[in-house]
């Protein structure tokens, strides 16, 4: 009785297709039902073999083609399925059946870098095409991709190599995302191929000879039974910004890390998340600007570029980057690298090679400048994903799809074309209590002395006390660590001509707040045999009349000190008059004259001998001493 109610069943579909399909054969027609339902349930081995026989059945059966073709262009296999869409339209009758197929042979023949066959193809189609404008748009955006293809064939040196089994051992890793001293790299691992298989955040330790160590999971805090995909780690490797998918779409998560533990994750919240789908985080080197993808509404094209700063009340509400990056097609992978004037994205609506191809866009005075494709053999006319440039902009690393199953990341490195000019090095120590040795928890913050702002601010680690910040080349850096009841230390660095890019181990003994505690003021500046201070140390002075206004009841001494050049009596007077020239700028900051003594003691005091230039240097110099409590 139920296998009879099932033929009717079958009979009458057939019967129904026989009116709309261009085959009369009814052994055809049966086996392409039988084949679409197989098909949709993604049985495509069984129906690309049903829809052979079909075609065997009946040479001309104009739609089976389509479908079999569709299948195998589904399935990678773009070379045959050229072959069928092309036997295919050959037999078409109408415009209506045509473009559907000069649609599909323009973008099977991009993606196989057969660009000339892609313009053809592609024309025709929008001789024929009216109404629909989303593939209009696709196909005007393919004729601009073979274009370029074709005329853009300069080869660069990049050198691509996939990095050991011992990180690729899972079916499917990708968006990776490295610390700024380049010694953690975290990404993305699929535990199977389909795209709701589970998705974990792993991290490899740099090894002593250089490789990347055996990935584990990064906590038990992180990963859950949803799926956590692509990340961001701020410079330090202490906060992080991830995505999770789960049954309700996919939102951005942070998460912190004190010693050893990250904290359990938090929403970002509605300023950053939208009802729409929101991925891909990249997160600047001073943690204040976020750059991510949505599919929101107020866009440009299906996904975009979105962005957000950091402010004291928390992220501001995301604005759309601008049609500067994005298209009315698709961006995706933004990164921006540490010297936070380079902005990385992969987009299948610029010039390119045909599918996702990966742009450079810098920043300028008024913007964003145009996005550069960096070319090939990094571009190609298959899809290039979640590219990552080092600090030093030398080298980098990237995910390739291998299969619709399997993909693997690969370690670049750059030609000197697409090594960036604006490179960034890190500083790094240890903050700790000069007199216990204890590790503390502290504000470090690093100030560009010539454009007199913030560049960064973090915190030390309360466990370990460490702490990790770059400093972007091409400028004077001072770096200042404070906490209460604590002198605050300032450290110099000259970056505007260094070009040794080593990194700076800076290990801070914070010196407690007591009678005789000296520190000394590294960016206060003066000319040669003057004593008129130089504009870069207005904001190092800043810091000293914060600290004293926080701390009315501290007498302190401002000395001056020189190294052993000329006569004593000239260095006296020339260390006094330095002194004299930082207490009146303290005293034009509402600082009082009594909380303020001033001492020149010229080369009586020096740290180091005299011996050499470098240590002449660090004995021209301000102090600041705790005398004792003021009497006011």
């Amino acid at each position: 009785m139920q296998r009879g109610i099932i033929l009717f069943l079958m009979l009458i579909s057939v019967q129904g297709l026989a009116q709309t399909l261009s085959s009369k054969n009814k052994k055809a027609l049966e086996l392409y039902t039988e084949a679409d339902n197989f098909r949709v349930r993604g049985q495509f081995s069984q129906a690309v073999s049903l829809l052979n026989e079909a075609i065997t059945r009946d040479k001309n059966f104009e739609e089976a083609y389509y479908r079999l073709a569709t299948i195998l262009k589904a399935q990678e296999q773009y070379d045959q399925a050229t072959e069928i869409f092309e036997k295919g339209i050959a037999l078409t009758k109408t415009d209506a059946r045509k473009r559907m197929y000069l649609y599909e042979l323009a973008v099977v023949n991009l993606w196989q870098a057969k660009y000339e066959l892609c313009k053809k193809f592609a024309a025709d189609f929008l001789l024929i095409e009216r109404d629909d404008r989303r593939k209009i748009a696709l196909a005007k955006v393919w004729i601009m991709q073979a274009d370029y293809a074709l005329t853009n064939t300069t080869v660069y040196d990049y050198v691509i190599t996939p990095l050991s089994d011992s990180v690729n051992i899972f079916p499917m890793q990708y968006f990776p995302t490295v610390t700024a001293d380049g010694e953690q790299l975290i990404f993305t691992a699929r535990y199977g191929g389909g795209r709701n298989d589970s998705e974990d955040l792993v991290v490899s330790a740099k090894q002593s000879n250089g490789s990347w160590g055996a990935p584990v999971s990064l906590s038990a805090n992180i990963n859950t039974i949803q799926r956590e995909g692509a990340s961001t780690i701020s410079a330090d490797g202490r906060h992080i910004i991830f995505t999770v998918c789960g049954a309700s779409g996919c939102d951005l998560y942070e998460s912190r890390k004190t010693g050893t533990m990250w904290s359990r994750p938090k929403n970002l919240g509605p300023n950053i998340n939208s009802p729409r789908w929101d991925a891909q985080p990249s997160l600047s080197a001073d943690g204040r600007e976020l750059y991510f993808v949505s599919e929101r509404n107020g866009g440009f094209g299906g996904y975009d570029i979105w962005y957000s700063q950091l402010t004291d009340l928390g992220w501001s509400k995301a604005v759309n980057l601008g049609p500067e990056v994005n298209t009315p097609q698709d961006e995706i992978s933004p990164y921006i690298h540490v010297n936070n004037r380079e902005l990385y994205v992969v987009s299948n609506g610029l010039p390119g090679y045909g599918g996702y191809d990966i742009y450079r866009v810098q920043k300028n005075a008024t913007g964003w400048g145009k996005p550069l494709n960096m070319g090939m053999p990094l571009n190609d006319h298959r899809d290039q994903y979640s590219f990552i440039v080092s600090a030093l902009g030398n080298q980098g690393y990237y995910s390739r799809e291998e299969s619709k199953n399997r993909s693997r990341l690969y370690r670049i490195i750059l030609p000197e074309k697409w090594i960036t000019p604006y490179t960034g090095n890190v500083v790094a120590g240890v903050v700790t209590d000069k007199v216990s040795g204890k590790f503390l928890r502290a504000q470090v913050e690093l100030y560009n002395l010539a454009e007199k702002k913030s560049v960064s601010k973090v915190f030390s680690d309360s466990v370990s006390g460490k702490y990790l910040m770059v400093l972007p080349a091409g400028s004077d850096y001072a770096l200042y660590v404070d906490k209460p009841g604590y002198l605050f230390n300032s450290q110099h660095f000259n970056y505007a001509t260094d070009k040794t890019y080593q990194p700076i181990e800076r290990n801070i003994a914070l010196e407690p707040v007591h009678e005789n505690a000296t520190i000394v003021l590294s960016n206060i500046f003066f000319d040669v045999d003057k004593y008129e201070l130089r504009q870069e140390s207005y904001t190092e002075l800043e810091k000293v009349a914060e600290f004293l206004l926080k701390n009315p009841v501290l007498m302190v001494e401002i000395s001056g000190h020189t190294d052993n050049t000329g006569s004593e009596s000239y260095n006296l007077a020339l260390s006094e008059k330095r002194a004299k020239s930082v207490a009146e700028f303290l005293n034009n900051k509402a600082i009082s004259k009594n909380q303020i003594q001033i001492k020149g003691y010229g080369s009586k005091k020096p740290l180091f001998p005299n011996t050499t230039e470098e240590n002449k240097q660090q004995n021209r110099r301000i102090e600041f001493k705790i005398v004792k409590p003021s009497t006011k």
